[in-house]
């Protein structure tokens, strides 16, 4: 029996849980063959919600958490209840190319398009900002759903923002086969969001991240839900071999990229890393306006 065929059979059984409060906190996207360059802020927030009438469906998660999307709004993070804002619309352009890519709308059927992980070269440089806003954007589709997964095992980011506190999560699952998928997924406010936490910290995460149980649990979330996204918060390529093992397994790449920041070398190293993957998304992040304090949006495409 599948990891989402169990969680299926325990949410037959799971009442409604708790809920909690949160605050939260960037930028991104084209292909590997294109180059996007935005400016968002800093900061990060996020989750996900379930599916019809389909196994572990978040929208079933055991848990459930208020997030305070007042406050994720002052910093800078989209929620579906605010207006045209400039960055919503910055967002709503960088997820238009992943989202083909994910539903095979586009020209080559990219395999396991709609697992898509963000990463940066280095620390710092907003990759769970962008996260974030790229998983509440696309929880605005009217037809598709979101899976945020903080697979940042070693300094989780996502729920500190979004206010969650140390819950079971993807480490959890891959190291206790008692345990439902259902068990460790948190359900949020915004309706078609749900959450998946790092878990508990483990000395051999990079070798759980790399298990027949974590390919497994992919394949898993890439093919039952034809609806869904599943988008990963991931370590900085280059500290990390987590980030390295789980690119391998990935549809899709958001490279983030710091403003007048990170260097040339970095990039070309970090891409170097992951040449594996097919479809590789670069976001400029941080950029700002000549004016020296405000974010805008700039986008261009060219062939890498």
């Amino acid at each position: 029996m599948s990891i989402i065929e169990k969680a299926a059979a325990k949410l037959e059984k799971e009442a409604e849980p708790n809920v909690q409060h949160t605050p939260s906190a960037a930028s991104i996207n084209p292909v590997k063959e294109h180059l996007i360059e935005n400016d968002v802020p800093k900061n990060d927030a996020s989750r996900e919600e379930p599916s019809q009438n389909r196994l572990p469906n978040p929208g079933s998660a055991s848990k459930r958490i208020t997030l305070n999307l007042a406050k994720m709004r002052q910093h800078g993070i989209v929620t579906p209840d605010e207006g045209r804002t400039q960055i919503a619309e910055q967002f709503r352009v960088i997820k238009r190319p992943l989202l083909t890519n994910a539903f095979g709308k586009g020209p080559t059927r990219v395999k396991n398009g709609n697992l898509i992980m963000v990463t940066s070269a280095l620390a710092g440089e907003g990759k769970s900002f962008c996260t974030v806003n790229l998983a509440m954007s696309i929880a605005m589709e009217m037809d598709r759903t979101v899976l945020l997964v903080d697979a940042d095992v070693a300094r989780p980011t996502v729920p500190r923002i979004l206010g969650v506190g140390k819950e079971r999560g993807l480490l959890d699952i891959l190291l206790d086969e008692k345990l439902d998928l259902a068990d460790v997924l948190i359900k949020t406010n915004v309706e078609k969001l749900t959450l998946l936490t790092a878990g508990t910290r483990h000395s051999h995460s990079t070798e759980l991240l790399a298990s027949q149980s974590m390919g497994e649990l992919l394949k898993e979330l890439a093919e039952r839900y034809a609806d869904r996204v599943v988008i990963f918060d991931s370590p900085p390529l280059l500290l990390t071999s987590e980030a390295r093992v789980l690119a391998s397994q990935m549809g899709q790449i958001v490279l983030v990229v710091e403003a007048e920041t990170t260097s040339q070398q970095a990039v070309k190293e970090t891409l170097r890393q992951i040449e594996s993957c097919d479809v590789v998304n670069l976001i400029y992040n941080k950029a700002r306006s000549f004016s020296g304090g405000e974010y805008y949006g700039y986008y261009y495409h060219e062939s890498a």
